[in-house]
């Protein structure tokens, strides 16, 4: 049990709750499914789980709130769930600090490989907040301007003060660390960061630039028209 994948589930819908959990546990996740975001949240807090799976338009605490509040206090992953591709709060939870989201009706195949893709990409080993990004195989501390970036302890520094990054933000800013100057195109970071093998929905990378823009600096990642984003050497 101590080795398996423990998710918190918040749906209110009952038949997708007891489906998707019972799908998730076949496919080996330990599961604990809420239907509200306050029980959500104690369930959270109480479990301390290695990923989350929220519905947006869920009663008491809706999706966006409750992930705002888990970001507060962990770096766990978060995947959002939407029942429209077009909808605001996919933006919403994206910019509340979610990782990902899938759009509802959603296959139980997709929702578990976009699950493990996340969890790859965190280097999951088991314990929800302690999880970590891979670090690059070159280490040491890179320097662009006042940003300080050590890429062997996974810490970030600005003008000498710390910066907290998720684990999704700070494996972007080693993206575009290992290039500087050089244009990554929004397909080229949804493949290395989010672990995309098919087409996804770049708004994922737009909202979490502007996330690491506010933390490192406005003009320290620029766009690049019709093309990407490049670090400023």
């Amino acid at each position: 049990m101590a080795d398996q994948t423990h998710v918190l589930f918040v749906e209110d819908d009952d038949v997708i709750r007891e489906a998707t959990q019972l799908a998730l546990e076949r496919d080996g996740f330990v599961v604990t499914a809420m239907p509200d975001g306050l029980s959500g949240l104690e369930a959270f807090r109480a479990d301390r789980p290695d990923i989350a799976l929220l519905d947006v338009m869920v009663p008491g605490l809706d999706g966006v709130s409750l992930c705002r509040r888990i970001r507060d206090e962990s770096t766990v992953p978060v995947i959002m769930l939407s029942a429209r591709a077009d909808s605001i709060d996919v933006v919403l939870g994206l910019e509340a600090g979610a990782d990902d989201y899938v759009t509802k009706p959603f296959d139980g195949a997709v929702l578990v490989a976009r699950i493990r893709a996340v969890l790859r990409r965190f280097g999951h080993a088991g314990g929800g907040d302690r999880t970590e990004p891979a670090a690059p195989e070159a280490g040491g501390v890179l320097s662009f301007g006042d940003l300080e970036i050590d890429t062997e302890g996974m810490e970030v520094r600005r003008g000498g003060q710390p910066v907290a990054l998720t684990p999704t933000e700070m494996r972007l800013l080693l993206e575009f660390s290992s290039a500087p100057g050089t244009v990554l195109s929004r397909d080229k970071l949804l493949e290395r960061v989010w672990d995309y093998g098919w087409g996804g929905d770049t708004r994922v990378v737009d909202v979490h630039v502007q996330r690491l823009r506010t933390k490192i600096g406005q003009d320290r990642i620029e766009t690049v028209r019709g093309f990407g984003y490049k670090l400023k050497a």
